[in-house]
């Protein structure tokens, strides 16, 4: 018989605490994947953040710590330097990464820092009630923005894969999503490239993940992924932001 599917050795067999829908589970996936096709379970170290995200150091199959709200790229940074021929990753989401650890995953990648930061987006806090977050679209209502963000009052949406692709020692940036199984494939790509970057030494690289989030966007997990594709995308476009290997 033939086997089509199984469990990675990249993810331990604790069941994941994600709501129904959540793309979270596909991603840990696809990273567990990668580390585990790499060969490099044994000599990777993950940073787990603050948010939906919290319990990820039971969840993936490699050495983990955990890193206080927004802290990730900074403890990413030390355990880097300490420990150089480590692959160093963070796992973080928008809450975390885009709002109080901002400038830690901003110097992390002025700095060069050769880390993989991946990064997923699904507009909205989380684990702590739906609250706006700064990847919040225009017109999307959360508990805070009831009436939905208005930009006259709560500003414009960050988009970090463009912002960071402006910093010089960002080497590797690309936007991929979790909507359907082609584009899936690609976030798998984009993650390996991005630890590959990290192998040859070239800089600090950045995966954002689109990614549902049904239980706060208050629809199913059907729907939700429609409403990523019709949504979040056009906001958010898909592709390579900066890849300073094309250049070698």
């Amino acid at each position: 018989m033939i086997t089509v599917y199984e469990k990675t050795k990249g993810l331990t067999d604790k069941p994941t605490h994600y709501c129904p829908g959540c793309t979270h589970g596909i991603i840990h996936r696809i990273v567990g994947e990668v580390l585990a096709e790499m060969d490099i379970l044994e000599d990777t170290i993950g940073v787990a953040s603050v948010g939906c995200s919290v319990l990820s150091y039971e969840y993936f199959n490699c050495d983990m710590t955990q890193a206080a709200h927004g802290r990730a790229p900074a403890v990413a940074t030390g355990i880097k330097r300490v420990l150089p021929d480590r692959f160093v990753f963070t796992y973080q989401g928008d809450g975390d990464l885009a709002s109080i650890g901002m400038s830690e995953v901003i110097h992390a990648a002025a700095r060069g820092e050769k880390i993989t930061v991946i990064f997923v987006n699904n507009a909205i806090y989380g684990m702590t009630g739906g609250q706006m977050a700064p990847t919040t679209l225009i017109g999307q209502k959360t508990v805070t923005s009831p009436e939905g963000r208005n930009p006259n009052i709560q500003g414009m949406p960050i988009r970090i894969s463009e912002m960071i692709s402006t910093l010089d020692g960002a080497a590797y940036i690309e936007r991929v999503s979790t909507h359907d199984v082609p584009h899936i494939a690609k976030v798998k790509k984009a993650i390996r490239k991005a630890f590959e970057t990290q192998k040859k030494g070239i800089g600090f690289s950045l995966i954002e993940v689109l990614s549902t989030c049904p239980t706060n966007w208050g629809i199913d997990p059907i729907e939700s992924l429609e409403w990523m594709k019709n949504n979040m995308i056009p906001a958010y476009p898909l592709g390579v932001y900066k890849n300073i290997g094309e250049r070698e």
